[in-house]
């Protein structure tokens, strides 16, 4: 049998990280899990190279940005039924597939939850997916959750 103690959700505040709450939250229910929520920020530094560039101090940009995720996930999950989650927040600070694979590692996660972006062509191509690489590289399952909205349209 499987046990999944341990639900991950990194989530980047989107409409399709909002799907992927909404799974993590009724797997972590049924399966009586502590729900992991993590936010990655994107180091300012890949961001920005030219470090004078924004008038103000890497660290700062960087700093602003935790405080701003700590107060979106301090009200998470805002969803009904929810309240008697077990929820563990956190932020980290780097390459968002690589936190969330080393947050994955560190804390023993068994499900890892997350939404896609259904990019596709050269935006897929140029961008990547955080999604894909996690699924790729991660200790344990990913479920990984497409918005409702997008239909899937057979190639012709």
């Amino acid at each position: 049998m499987l046990e999944i103690k341990k639900i991950l959700v990194p989530t980047d505040f989107s409409e399709f990280g909002e799907q992927a709450l909404l799974y993590g939250c009724e797997m972590a229910k049924q399966f009586n899990a502590e729900l992991h929520l993590l936010n990655v920020v994107q180091d300012a530094v890949a961001m920005f190279p030219e470090p004078n560039m924004m008038g103000t101090s890497m660290n700062d940009l960087v700093a602003d940005m935790q405080h701003l995720a700590k107060k979106q996930l301090e009200g998470m999950p805002d969803l009904p039924g929810t309240e008697n989650l077990k929820v563990v927040r956190e932020i980290s600070v780097g390459p968002p597939f690589l936190e969330i694979i080393r947050y994955a590692k560190a804390t023993d996660i068994d499900l890892i939850v997350i939404g896609t972006h259904g990019r596709t062509g050269i935006k897929h191509m140029l961008l990547g997916s955080v999604a894909e690489k996690v699924v790729r590289k991660a200790p344990c399952p990913v479920l990984t959750v497409s918005h409702p909205e997008r239909e899937f349209v057979m190639p012709t």
